[in-house]
């Protein structure tokens, strides 16, 4: 199960996302915003990283107009380790070296198909399990 959630900026790439996780027969818990009008984004950065830190959702997808803001507030959530990412190559290297558990996006930074392949990196590429990253890893949950 998949977590996803974004404020106003990342409402419509929201849609997009969902739409493609529906296709590719992901499921998803769609933790808000439900609409376009303005909200704060660490209401919702927060409940998913609550969700996936709690073992409810295996995974995170975070919106918000950057991808800054929503990221912050989720890596305040111990266990956490959310990545902003704005291609697949930092998709692809945030899940082999730093098993990152929520991909954040910006809505108003990338565009709809670039966001679509972000994603599938993301939730396609496992952790390497390599010892120097497992130890890494470990120094930050300290």
């Amino acid at each position: 199960m998949i977590a996803i959630g974004c404020d106003q900026g990342g409402y419509e790439l929201k849609q997009e996302v969902m739409k493609h996780l529906q296709e590719r027969g992901l499921e998803y818990k769609d933790f808000g915003c439900y609409s376009d009008a303005s909200v704060d984004y660490p209401e919702y950065g927060k409940a998913v990283a609550h969700a996936v830190a709690g073992g409810e959702c295996e995974r995170g997808i975070l919106i918000c107009g950057t991808g800054i803001g929503i990221s912050i507030a989720a890596n305040k959530v111990k266990g956490i380790r959310a990545a902003l990412c704005t291609d697949c190559f930092m998709a692809e290297a945030t899940r082999l070296h730093n098993d990152a558990n929520i991909l954040a996006m910006g809505g108003r930074v990338i565009g709809t198909g670039l966001a679509l392949k972000i994603v599938d990196t993301f939730l396609d590429t496992p952790f390497s399990n390599e010892e120097r990253h497992i130890r890494r890893i470990s120094q930050l949950e300290d």
